[in-house]
Parts: structure tokens; sequence; C-alpha cells
């Protein structure tokens, strides 16, 4: 078995780290491509034994598993470049958000007749093999194409099966998570630090205690509001703290965040399906590549003709093969 990733950036890399400690595939075994050739994952993926490329076709033939990475208003060009070189022993697995299983038929069925396609969503811990993944399967794909997937994604987490429609969800939740739990372990590091311990202590502390008690849940079967009381002496310092964060709206910020997630993971669809790249979105380093699509036009993407940057406004040359 080969695999390759269309995209070579985080979630490319944090897969490929994962695999590859799990044992579960040699990373002479994993191409990636992208057009940019200096992106810090790029050169992580190289010092790994990956094969990289800047030609997506080339990735595909020599795949069998198929792994589009890119951003989701990338995903119908890439499908429209890769669509001809798509054959029967392909399983292709979308990590895009929002982008669904039948948008993805749609545009590959020009191409072969029953495409094989899966999607999923997984998290950055992969890398140290505790990542969150939850998969659905398209109509063409097949049991032993599901099994084999979580085969792949439980070797580096948690790894389940869902109904398509719940995947929006759980980008909020688990997709979007790690960054909730950075951001709350950084806080309560400048709690620490405002009392008077060392950063690194604190950082190190408050990781560990996230650690642990994320541990303890998985491990017990009682509610986390449960465990939550356990660590409440009456009239101790832990309640107190609680009644802090409870005024603060801590819980409601943590569900509306979900919820917003989720919301923009249904946006991003919405943008794939119009198959136009906003000004925003788009990279100097992808542009060419954006503008070479078929029915992609100026306007479109919101530039003018001439080579610009759209990060500095300094007008560029345009190279001419």
């Amino acid at each position: 078995m080969s695999v390759g990733f269309i995209g070579a950036g985080q979630v490319a890399h944090a897969l490929v780290r994962g695999f590859t400690a799990a044992g579960v595939i040699a990373a002479h075994r994993i191409t990636a491509s992208s057009p940019d050739t200096n992106h810090p994952t790029v050169m992580g993926l190289r010092k790994l034994g990956v094969n990289f490329t800047t030609s997506n076709k080339e990735t595909v033939n020599k795949s069998d598993v198929l792994f589009l990475a890119v951003k989701p208003h990338i995903i119908p060009f890439v499908l429209d470049e890769i669509g001809p070189d798509i054959q029967d022993r392909h399983l292709i697995v979308s990590c895009a958000a929002g982008v669904t299983i039948s948008s993805i038929e749609k545009k590959l069925l020009q191409y072969c007749p029953n495409p094989k396609v899966m999607r999923c969503m997984t998290n950055t811990p992969v890398v140290v093999r505790e990542g969150a993944t939850v998969y659905a399967i398209g109509i063409h794909a097949e049991a032993e194409d599901a099994k084999l997937l979580e085969q792949l994604m439980a070797s580096v987490g948690y790894c389940t099966e869902v109904e398509e429609d719940l995947i929006d969800a759980v980008t909020g939740l688990s997709g979007s998570g790690p960054a909730y739990a950075f951001t709350a372990i950084d806080a309560l590091a400048d709690g620490g630090v405002k009392m008077g311990l060392p950063r690194r202590l604190a950082v190190r502390l408050g990781a560990q205690a996230m650690l642990g008690a994320a541990r303890m849940l998985l491990d017990s079967e009682q509610h986390p509001g449960q465990l939550k009381d356990n660590v409440c002496s009456p009239g101790g310092a832990t309640i107190h703290a609680l009644h802090v964060m409870e005024s603060g709206g801590f819980r409601s910020l943590l569900i509306n965040a979900v919820e917003e997630s989720c919301i923009r993971t249904r946006e991003l669809q919405f943008l794939a399906d119009q198959e136009k790249i906003p000004k925003s979105a788009i990279k100097k380093t992808t542009l060419d590549q954006v503008m070479q699509q078929p029915g992609v036009t100026v306007a479109d993407v919101g530039v003018r003709s001439a080579g610009i940057s759209l990060f500095n406004g300094r007008k560029t040359s345009t190279k001419k093969n």
C-alpha cells in the first residue's frame, strides 16, 4: 500500500508523523505534493523521508490511498486536475472541512464510474498518536475501504465511523478542539505566572493537569460533572475558582466556540460549491496554479492580470516557462 497527500500543510505533516511513528507505513511509501516548496511542513516531510513533488498528478499515480489535505475552496480545482488520473484502485479521503462526499463524487464521476470517496475529520494530536478522528463513507466505497482507513487512523488515536451529517459538528468540537485546549493552557499558565510561578513550570503544570484530567475521564465511567465535583471541597479554593469561571460565562464561551466553528465549516462548503476563490484566501504561492484551472478568470480571484503579491502590493515579474 502507498499513501499520497495532496497538500503538504499541517494536516499532512501531522498524519505522516503519526503514521510513521506508529509503524503502519514507511516514509518512502508516502508521497506529498504542494506548490510551496519552502514551507516548514514541506521541509519537515522531506526530513522524514517522504517523497515530495510539486505535481499533484504524480502524487495520484504513486498512491493507493489519497488524502485531500488542501483548503476547502481549493478542492474543486484539485479534483478537475487529478480527475483523469483517478483509477479503480484509488481510495480518496477528504480532510477538507465542510466539503461533502457527494460534491467530490459528482466531480469525479466525470472521469471515473465508481469513485471510492470517504470523508474524515481528524486533529493535530495525531502527531503524538492521540488524535480524534471520525469518518464517513461514500456510496461507492466498500467495507474493506472503511476498514483500511480505520486501521490507518486508529494507529494515531481514536477513530470511529459516523453519519456524514455529524462531521461538521465534529469539526467544531474535536477538529478545532486542540486550539481551545492550547488557549486554556496558555491562560492557566498566565494565572500561574501572575501568582509567582516561573513560566516554564506554569505551562508544564497546566498541560499536565489537562492531560491527567482527560485520562481520568476516558478511563472512568463517571460524568465529567461528577469528576469536577470530586475536586471541589465545600468552601474550598476550587469551588471559589469555578464560581469565577461561571460568572465569566466559561461554559457558554466553549459552547459558542463549537457552534461558530461548525457554522464556519458549512460556509466553507458553500465557497467550495461556488468554485471561486476569494481574494483573501489565496496565497501568492498558489495563485498561478489556481489561475491555470479551467473556468477561473481574473475577476473570480479579484486581482489584476499583471503579476502581483497579494500581501505587499509590489508588482512582481511574470515568469514564462
